[in-house]
C-alpha cells in the first residue's frame, strides 16, 4: 500500500498511473524553510517533513510506504515557490520567459510501521519561450498558475509556455516516476 502525503491532483494522478493501491493523507505541514538551504536540500527537507508528519498522524495504524514530495523552480540563485497573488505570478513568469531554469523535486519514502526511510531528489532543465506581457496576463487569467511552483503547469495550458526540457518530464509535473520506482524497490515494491 502506498500512502500519498499530498492533496495535489497531479501527484495523485501520477501515483494512480502506477496501478498500485494507494490512499491520500495530506500532510498540511508548514512549508517554511531556511533561506540558506540549496534547492536540493529544500525539496528533500520538505518532502521528508511531509512524509514524517503523516507517519506521526497514522501512529502505526497502517502498513505501507508513505510518499512525501516537494517541487521548486530555481532561476539563477532564486527559489520560486507558489505565487501569493496574480501580481506575484506575473512577476515570476516575466522573469522566467525567454530563459532557462531548473525544476527540483524531492521524494521521501518512509515505511509507515518501521523506521526505514529513503530521501532523494531529481532536477530537470526547462527552457521557456519568450512571452509578451499580454500572453502572461492571459495565462494568469486562466487561474492555472496560482498553486504551482514557478507559476506554471507544464501538464496543462502552461505547456504552451515551454520551449523544451532536458530531463524528466514528470519531475517538472511534481513527482518523478522513474525516481519513485527506484526508491520503491528498496521497500520491496515492484511497479508493474
Amino acid at each position: 500500500m502506498l500512502i500519498l502525503a499530498s492533496s495535489s491532483p497531479r501527484r495523485q494522478e501520477i501515483i494512480r498511473s502506477l496501478r498500485l493501491p494507494f490512499e491520500v493523507y495530506p500532510s498540511h505541514v508548514d512549508e517554511t524553510i531556511e533561506a540558506s538551504l540549496t534547492p536540493s536540500e529544500a525539496v528533500t527537507v520538505l518532502a521528508e517533513r511531509k512524509a514524517s508528519a503523516v507517519k506521526e498522524k497514522l501512529n502505526g495504524s497502517m502498513k505501507g510506504v508513505i510518499i512525501g514530495s516537494d517541487t521548486v523552480v530555481v532561476l539563477g540563485n532564486d527559489i520560486l515557490g507558489k505565487p501569493v497573488n496574480p501580481q506575484d505570478a506575473f512577476a515570476m513568469l516575466k522573469r522566467l520567459q525567454g530563459r532557462s531554469h531548473q525544476v527540483y523535486s524531492g521524494i521521501a519514502c518512509i515505511d509507515a510501521a518501521e523506521d526505514k526511510r529513503v530521501v532523494q531528489y531529481r532536477s530537470t532543465l526547462v527552457h521557456m519561450r519568450s512571452l509578451s506581457d499580454d500572453q502572461i496576463e492571459r495565462y494568469i487569467e486562466s487561474g492555472e498558475p496560482m498553486d504551482k511552483a514557478g507559476s506554471y503547469a507544464i501538464q496543462g495550458l502552461g505547456a504552451a509556455l515551454v520551449d523544451s526540457i532536458e530531463g524528466d518530464y514528470f519531475n517538472v509535473v511534481g513527482l518523478s516516476v522513474a525516481l519513485l520506482t527506484d526508491m520503491l524497490k528498496e521497500f520491496g515494491i515492484a511497479v508493474p
